[in-house]
């Protein structure tokens, strides 16, 4: 009886799951399993944690409906794996592929120990739309500028969104194990106001966005976005199916080169594994070691309301929009010029959606070390505060004390300062 293991990783999901799709077709009996890594539970910030139980509470509640169950193990993806696949007397593994340098270790380790077992492994991309190296510039194996790519890619065919499996069947002797409750992972607590993470929570906010989305959307709405990036970070959602969504939708266009930039760091991280460390495009910068600034900036009380109030909402949801992340980036970088590695540390603790390629490439980008065509280019808090927020709906959702006495005055004149980065950067 042909047994396959599929190991979970970022694609916590039933729907469109190639792994998963080719395992049940090809395969009697399929074991879905998740390995929760120490090595990454020890890095993962309370609010990454949170719903990552959530989506494998959720996740859990399909194979069950299926006839079968998520098999839950702790330790050495490789070798909890292995542990498992012998149980079941599996003959094959099957993983979804990633772009960082850790996952690529980790799928060597996989591979190595499947040759030990004479067991296939199956790697398959289950987080990209179009996965690094599916398109490339001539003479070059990745891209390092967003046009080109972007241009590729819309001449690429896509394959149609998988169906989720109608049955799945365990092998018996398998124990299923438990989801470990978040007080046995980590003593601090997750941020109030974290979505919920799994794949039927993914899935109504992508269908509740879809129906709104009649036009576009003021980027900075209390309300306004898809929010989805945390369902596509831990692939709750998937992006393929998502760009087939939207590709029939008339307002669509936009959000589908969004989805698309995040491929476009994925390629870039893939061929580039030192940059969530260095510069991909150094500049010679002498960042400003600055603590209290930078203690300024991360609470929120740097005295520019659109600045203030996305680090507010950073920290009460673990989410921010886009187009504050690009302020706020810019103002760490260049108003105030500090060091953007310090920001990752920031997103990365507190952003739900805080994807390596997506959070590096895109502070790179702001910071003018990265893909950015015009690296010196500066944000003006007020400016865009004027465009994106004209009423100031955003910043007094998260800035209560807005215009009052306890309001801090700015930090720092920002055209001034603003010409001192032009300078330093000349």
């Amino acid at each position: 009886m042909s047994t396959s293991v599929v190991v979970f990783t970022r694609d916590l999901r039933v729907h469109d799951q190639p792994a998963l799709a080719e395992a049940a077709a090809t395969s009697e009996r399929v074991v879905p399993l998740f390995v929760l890594d120490d090595s990454i539970l020890r890095l993962a910030s309370p609010n990454r944690l949170a719903f990552l139980l959530d989506a494998l509470d959720d996740l859990r509640l399909s194979p069950r409906a299926r006839g079968a169950d998520l098999v839950i193990r702790r330790g050495d993806p490789a070798a909890e794996t292995m542990r498992v696949a012998r149980k079941a007397r599996a003959s094959r593994v099957f993983v979804g592929e990633d772009a960082s340098a850790y996952a690529g270790a980790r799928e060597g380790r996989l591979a190595a120990a499947c040759r030990a077992e004479r067991i296939e492994l199956r790697v398959v991309n289950t987080t990209s739309v179009v996965p690094p190296g599916d398109v490339t510039p001539a003479g070059r194996d990745h891209y390092r500028v967003f046009t080109p790519y972007w241009r590729r890619r819309q001449a690429v065919p896509l394959r149609a969104p998988l169906p989720a499996p109608r049955r799945l069947r365990l092998p018996a002797e398998l124990r299923p194990g438990t989801v470990p409750a978040l007080r046995g992972l980590t003593s601090a607590a997750p941020s109030p106001g974290l979505p919920t993470g799994g794949e039927r929570a993914g899935r109504r906010r992508l269908g509740a966005w879809l129906q709104s989305l009649d036009g576009p959307v003021p980027e900075l709405e209390p309300n306004g976005g898809s929010r989805l990036s945390p369902h596509f970070h831990f692939g709750c959602v998937s992006a393929v199916e998502a760009v087939a969504l939207l590709r029939a939708h008339q307002h669509g266009a936009e959000f589908v080169r969004q989805l698309c930039w995040r491929d476009f760091f994925q390629q870039l991280l893939a061929a580039n594994s030192q940059t969530p460390r260095e510069d991909l495009r150094p500049r010679g910068d002498r960042w400003r070691d600055d603590p209290e600034a930078f203690a300024r900036w991360s609470e929120g009380t740097t005295g520019y309301p659109i600045v203030d109030a996305a680090m507010r909402q950073l920290a009460r949801e673990g989410f921010m929009p886009n187009r504050a992340r690009l302020v706020v980036a810019s103002f760490l970088t260049k108003t105030l010029y500090i060091d953007w590695r310090l920001g990752v540390e920031v997103f990365s603790r507190l952003l739900v959606d805080a994807d390596l390629a997506s959070n590096v490439g895109n502070w790179q980008w702001v910071a003018g070390t990265g893909v950015d065509t015009r690296p010196n280019r500066v944000l003006d808090p007020i400016a865009q505060a004027k465009r994106f927020d004209p009423e100031g709906a955003y910043a007094r959702r998260y800035v209560p004390e807005l215009g009052g006495p306890g309001y801090p005055a700015p930090i720092v004149d920002h055209a001034r300062v603003a010409s001192r980065f032009r300078a330093a950067r000349a």
